[in-house]
């Protein structure tokens, strides 16, 4: 099992703090958050990237993220292929496996058939490019009632139709919640589709009224996160799993504290689902 921590859950640290604490922290990887990324570049260069992740000793896992990668304008869609461009050439040159992309919003009056339609065709155009570089692509459903792929079962069905060997998807056990996907629908998708689980809790709350700041440290919410990775150790999930909070109270925390709080209570909710 191969445990990483993301960006997101450090986010007001810089690029080289976050990879350091995660590898004091004993992690074995790290999720770039894009932005981080390429406010770095300029002062650091790939080279400093380079030597900052090998004296961490972490891999560079994925960059996280395009967002809003569908139903674009003709401009709007220019600038999306642009952007997901640049990241790949940037993750190739790193050794990063994943670029992950996020569905937009469902405009009025479009169908499910129409949302599947145009993300398939999307995809399929982002994944020449991505395959240009050596890199695959992951796309990430969000639970949010607003968001035109936002149930694992419809962002499974989106990448089978895709199908290409470097299009996969992301399963985060806060959007799986919110956008009460079933259990059941775990046992549907090819575990080899699954390219990243992004691991995390949440308070209580009326599902359609969750957002990012209710995320808590997993094993300290409400989320049913046993039976989730019940259901993936069950269809022979074996890829990394990767901690994603966007709480603006851990922000404030030294960000190493958070670090290491954070494989800790990863590694204690995996070992009581029987898979670290």
């Amino acid at each position: 099992m191969q445990l990483g921590i993301n960006g997101a859950t450090t986010l007001t640290a810089d690029l080289p703090t976050d990879i350091a604490v995660a590898g004091k922290a004993g992690f074995d990887f790290v999720e770039i958050w894009a932005g981080k990324l390429l406010d770095y570049l300029p002062q650091g260069g790939l080279a400093g990237l380079r030597r900052d992740l090998k004296r961490a000793r972490v891999r560079p896992l994925t960059i996280n993220s395009v967002e809003h990668v569908s139903f674009n304008d003709p401009s709007g869609r220019v600038r999306k292929v642009e952007e997901f461009q640049r990241l790949c050439r940037l993750a190739n040159a790193i050794g990063c496996e994943t670029v992950l992309v996020v569905p937009s919003p469902r405009p009025a009056r479009v169908t499910a058939q129409a949302v599947e339609r145009e993300t398939v065709q999307v995809l399929r155009e982002l994944s020449t490019i991505a395959a240009r570089s050596d890199v695959r692509l992951a796309l990430e459903f969000l639970g949010f009632a607003d968001c035109s792929v936002n149930t694992l079962a419809d962002c499974a069905a989106i990448v089978e139709k895709v199908n290409r060997p470097n299009v996969g998807l992301v399963l985060d056990t806060f959007h799986f919640h919110a956008g009460a996907s079933k259990l059941r629908s775990i046992a549907e998708v090819d575990p080899s589709r699954i390219f990243m689980v992004h691991l995390n809790d949440v308070e209580r709350a009326p599902r359609n009224r969750m957002h990012d700041a209710l995320r808590l440290l997993p094993g300290k919410g409400v989320l049913p996160l046993l039976p989730i990775l019940r259901e993936l150790k069950g269809i022979g999930y074996s890829g990394p799993f990767s901690i994603e909070i966007f709480r603006p109270a851990y922000w404030k925390r030294a960000p190493e504290q958070i670090a290491s709080q954070a494989r800790s209570a990863a590694l204690s909710v995996l070992s009581n689902a029987g898979i670290a």
